[in-house]
C-alpha cells in the first residue's frame, strides 16, 4: 500500500511539474463549448428577485437563529436532503447560519454587478455612494454572522443579527420605502 502513495507522489509531482513548465496553470478553465474570450458577466434575476431568492431566505436563517440555538435544530426527517429549510437540512444547524452570513456576504457582490435592475426595470443605483456603502454593510453584516456562527454563541448571533438588520434597513429606507410602492422603487 505504502508503494503505491510513493508511485501516485511521482506521478502527480510529475504531472504538476509538466504543467509548471508549459506555463498551463491548474487555475485554467477548461475549454468547452464556446470557449474563447473569457465570459462576460451575465445578470440574469432583478434586485427584487435577488433580495427574495437569496438575502431574504438568508436573512431569515439568521434571524431565526436568535431565538433557537442552532446546535438544537433537529435535521428533517426522513431525509434532510430535501429539507427546504436550511436549518433542518444537511447541512444545518450551525453551518447553515454560517452559510447564510456567506450567502449575504457574497450576495453583496451581486448588488453592484451592472446591468441589473430593479423589479420595475430602472437600473440599479449601483453607482451611487450611498448605495456602494450600504452593500459594503451588507458585506460586512454577512461576514460578521460567518464569525458569531463559526463561535457557535448565540449571544454573538444577537449581535451579528442586529447588524444585519440596520444595514438592510438602511438601503430598504432609501430605495425600497418610497412613496408610491412598487413602481417608484430603486
Amino acid at each position: 500500500m505504502q508503494a503505491h502513495k510513493v508511485v501516485f507522489g511521482v506521478i502527480a509531482g510529475v504531472a504538476v511539474g509538466a504543467l509548471f513548465l508549459s506555463g498551463v496553470s491548474a487555475q485554467t478553465p477548461a475549454r468547452g463549448r464556446g470557449a474563447g474570450a473569457a465570459q462576460a458577466t451575465r445578470v440574469h434575476g432583478n434586485l427584487l428577485q435577488v433580495m427574495r431568492g437569496i438575502l431574504y431566505p438568508a436573512s431569515n436563517v439568521i434571524f431565526a437563529a436568535q431565538s433557537e440555538d442552532p446546535a438544537t435544530i433537529k435535521p428533517a426527517t426522513p431525509d434532510p436532503a430535501t429539507s427546504p429549510n436550511p436549518l433542518t437540512s444537511s447541512y444545518g444547524g450551525w453551518t447553515a447560519v454560517e452559510n447564510s452570513g456567506i450567502a449575504l456576504a457574497e450576495a453583496a457582490n451581486l448588488l453592484t454587478l451592472p446591468g441589473r435592475t430593479c423589479s420595475n426595470g430602472k437600473p440599479a443605483p449601483i453607482q451611487n455612494a450611498d448605495w456602494q456603502m450600504w452593500v459594503q454593510e451588507l458585506r460586512d453584516a454577512g461576514m460578521a454572522t460567518y464569525k458569531a456562527a463559526r463561535s457557535k454563541n448565540q449571544d454573538a448571533i444577537l449581535d451579528a443579527a442586529g447588524v444585519v438588520s440596520e444595514a438592510c434597513q438602511h438601503c430598504h429606507d432609501k430605495y425600497r420605502e418610497v412613496p408610491g410602492g412598487e413602481k417608484n422603487r430603486c
